[in-house]
């Protein structure tokens, strides 16, 4: 890390984290001892083969699988301490997820996709200033004239984007994104990654992305490969 990064807030402290799946000789060891600090600002990445443990890693690190060994503080909070309620206030509060498989109502508006976490949280929005919030983020990722529309009539990229404005909604701290450009073409992969370029230049959110997608590299300020439940932090360019 740079001098700035080691001095900035860490937004993830992970010791010894580990999962594993069933007992004895049939235990399956998903991700191994793994020490991990994440502080604002950053973008990490995180590849690996299919099965490495990268999605299960994300799910730990953003408070969704709590059934691990190990310490995780996320936001100087010890993870372990906090009930479910004041876990899923934190995650609706500070994080965002932007998943491969999307994760739309297709019988919602992109605006009502985009504006249901609000619907959800603990203290609702007045219905005007969730339309507001919805139609900005909408607007910060491209697609303020498709307000109205269906998702089932969007492309795929599009279909991304709503979800990543989804995710952008509560302006999270913590942005953490599970293959994100894995059910896109070529050329609307480069758009999306141009997207959460732009995303982090202009509201400083920390990035935590699993991928294949090598081309993700340029905006990494770290980068861990991980094979078989182990993370190891790939040198510089």
């Amino acid at each position: 890390m740079s001098r700035a990064e080691q001095s900035a807030e860490v937004l993830i402290r992970a010791e010894g984290v580990g999962k594993s799946f069933g007992d004895g000789p049939a235990t399956l060891s998903v991700v191994r001892e793994l020490d991990l600090s994440i502080a604002e600002r950053e973008v990490v990445l995180v590849f690996g083969p299919s099965g490495s443990g990268k999605s299960t890693l994300l799910s730990i690190l953003g408070g969704l699988d709590r059934a691990f060994t190990g310490r995780l503080s996320l936001f100087g909070r010890d993870v372990t301490t906090l009930s479910d309620t004041e876990l899923s206030v934190l995650r609706g509060a500070q994080i965002g997820f932007v998943f491969q498989a999307f994760h739309l109502l297709p019988h919602l508006s992109v605006l009502d996709n985009v504006t249901a976490p609000l619907w959800f949280a603990r203290e609702h929005s007045p219905p005007a200033q969730a339309e507001a919030r919805g139609r900005e983020v909408l607007a910060q990722v491209g697609l303020a004239d498709r307000a109205a529309s269906r998702t089932a009539e969007l492309s795929g990229g599009q279909r991304q984007r709503v979800a990543i404005a989804r995710a952008l909604l509560r302006r999270p701290r913590l942005l953490l994104c599970d293959e994100p450009t894995g059910n896109l073409d070529r050329a609307t992969g480069e758009q999306i990654i141009d997207l959460f370029a732009s995303v982090h230049q202009e509201s400083d959110t920390t990035l935590v992305i699993v991928t294949h997608e090598e081309r993700l590299a340029r905006l990494a300020t770290r980068t861990y490969h991980m094979v078989e439940g182990r993370l190891g932090e790939e040198p510089a360019a």
